[in-house]
């Protein structure tokens, strides 16, 4: 992909957070009573997981407490992961079996995936300042993929923070399930609501739907749901 005004410089090496890292002291203070709660997890920032010639980003909200908190893969070991992963595997995006677990196997194939806070937050929720101090490390992971064709934002704050990184503005690109908005560039930024439980038990969110999402990106696989 060419270059872009909306693709920021950042420092490549910087891409995740340090294991100690310091920047939000409630998340600071949450992962070290996890850590004496739980001390065979993770119980650290989640790095990115995928290929790093990847063209396709997903893009989360935060790692889940007994998901990758616990297991330190993106969207491994909590109920969001199964729908996602399963997805990734329907149009080739991933190879191999997901069976919830870091030594599962499972590769990507062309797809990275990240969050837009690396930390677990209490209640699932990060606060503004907290997603604003982690923007960082996704702007420099957007940057490190030269070949990046399309982010899937998964819910609103993955959109607003990825369009924050990009230095795009919110107005241009509001967030929509099922919306796909075209960045300076020709980055494609596709919307769909987050794969939680929540919205999978309610219906808000369906298998067709979240396939929808992923189906016609730049380099998708035709195959259908």
């Amino acid at each position: 992909m060419s270059s872009s005004p909306h693709r920021p410089t950042c420092v490549v090496e910087s891409m995740t957070p340090g294991r100690e890292c310091q920047r939000c002291p409630r998340l600071v203070a949450f992962r070290d009573g996890n850590r004496g709660a739980y001390p065979g997890w993770h119980n650290a920032p989640v790095p990115s997981f995928g290929d790093r010639d990847a063209w396709l980003l997903v893009v989360g909200l935060a790692p889940g407490l007994r998901g990758a908190n616990r297991t330190g893969r993106p969207f491994t070991g909590d109920f969001a992961g199964a729908l996602l992963y399963s997805t990734l595997l329907h149009f080739g995006l991933a190879e191999g079996r997901y069976d919830a677990c870091v030594d599962d196997g499972l590769t990507l194939k062309g797809c990275r995936i990240t969050n837009a806070v690396r930390c677990v937050p209490p209640g699932n929720k990060p606060t503004p300042h907290e997603t604003a101090q982690c923007r960082f490390f996704l702007a420099a992971e957007i940057t490190a993929l030269p070949h990046l064709r399309a982010i899937v934002a998964l819910g609103t704050v993955a959109h607003d923070t990825i369009l924050a990184a990009l230095g795009a503005r919110k107005a241009a690109a509001p967030f929509r399930h099922g919306a796909r908005h075209v960045l300076s560039g020709d980055l494609i930024l596709a919307d769909s609501y987050h794969c939680s439980r929540l919205n999978t038990n309610t219906g808000r969110l369906t298998e067709a739907m979240f396939h929808d999402v992923f189906a016609g990106l730049p380099n998708s696989s035709s195959r259908q749901p």
